[in-house]
């Protein structure tokens, strides 16, 4: 090969490396018009991410403080509440107690139920007296008043 061909080549050469250049930078011109966008875009978006998660940080921080301190007063309305039961248990225990003395004392009432019921008897049966005593003593006055008022008009008081 000669000298003038070797020229023609590089030059085509290097012709097709400036076309490979000015190309290359055409395609990095496109796409910075859509990275560094899209960069500023991805930028915005993490740092609102960013935000999202530290808000959500400190809600789920507040929410905690919150149900601890419910979960003492929980406690100690619970350690209330049982010894309230302990309480309740210990008064239906008596109440038991109680119950069973009555039953006692109503067995040992059975036998008075007889003599009560003779007793009410009794007390009818002299309601029954009196009432024909008064209507006796009502008769007698009655025949005793009308001959006295006879009488009377004789004697001179």
């Amino acid at each position: 090969m000669n000298t003038g061909q070797r020229e023609v080549e590089i030059r085509a050469d290097a012709f097709a490396v400036g076309r490979l250049s000015q190309a290359f930078e055409t395609s990095a011109r496109r796409w910075e018009l859509i990275a560094y966008p899209s960069l500023f875009a991805f930028i915005i978006l993490a740092a609102y991410g960013f935000y999202l998660v530290f808000s959500l940080a400190k809600d789920v921080h507040y929410l905690a403080i919150s149900v601890d301190s419910n979960m003492t007063i929980l406690a100690s309305n619970m350690q209330a509440m049982s010894d309230n039961m302990t309480q309740i248990s210990v008064n239906v225990r008596n109440m038991s107690v109680g119950v069973d003395s009555m039953a006692r004392d109503v067995r040992t009432l059975e036998p008075m139920q007889a003599s009560i019921e003779n007793m009410g008897r009794s007390m009818q049966l002299m309601t029954y007296t009196t009432a024909n005593m008064r209507d006796d003593l009502g008769n007698m006055s009655n025949s005793i008043s009308r001959p006295m008022n006879t009488m009377n008009s004789f004697i001179p008081w």
